[in-house]
């Protein structure tokens, strides 16, 4: 009887082991950290718009509509909840990239800005903030290349068979991953005419 014992504890064993709970396990663990980091990326760049809307308004006041679009921008994204469940439902997430992507743009249109105030452009405190919102959205890039990848990884196993009755079992579904909003605009390759007029 021991011996009957033995022998389906160790098929269990290997059956679980075999089922890719632990796979699903670490993975889900990967995408968490890796969405934790983009989150951090994200808040280092909120931190640092008050400061730079409050250079260029001293330069700019006149530029009210723009500095109201990164105030508003910068809101909306503040008003979204980033939890680590954000990840696990699709159209919350949908909302915080469409916020985020937003609020870039907006940053843009402020950075455009500033290239017409040749004092503000030569001001150190806006040429510091520049540095710094430049290494963020850097930092922002690598931190959710590393989500996407994460995110992946965690995909396949998830849809690989046998994990895939395993996911079913414990309910994890597949997760959503950053997608590139204007995909038709950059996938239409830009016409180039060098004849002169």
């Amino acid at each position: 009887m021991n011996n009957v014992l033995r022998t389906a504890a160790l098929l269990l064993a290997l059956t679980l082991s075999g089922c890719g709970y632990n796979t699903l396990q670490s993975t889900d663990e990967q995408i968490r950290a890796s969405w934790s980091e983009v989150l951090n990326q994200y808040q280092r760049r909120a931190d640092l718009i008050p400061n730079l809307v409050n250079v260029v308004k001293g330069f700019a006041a006149q530029e009210k509509d723009v500095l109201l679009g990164v105030t508003n921008a910068r809101a909306k994204v503040g008003s979204i909840q980033a939890t680590p469940e954000l990840i696990n439902d699709p159209e919350a997430f949908a909302k915080f990239q469409s916020a985020q992507g937003e609020l870039s743009s907006a940053l843009s249109r402020l950075l455009v800005v500033a290239e017409n105030y040749p004092q503000l452009k030569s001001d150190a405190n806006f040429r510091e903030l520049q540095a710094q919102l430049e290494g963020t959205e850097n930092r922002i890039t690598v931190a959710r290349n590393r989500y996407i990848k994460a995110v992946q990884e965690y995909n396949v196993v998830v849809r690989s068979f046998p994990s895939n009755l395993t996911a079913m079992v414990f309910g994890f579904k597949v997760k959503p991953s950053f997608a590139v909003e204007n995909e038709k605009e950059i996938s239409t390759a830009p016409k180039v005419d060098f004849s002169r007029p």
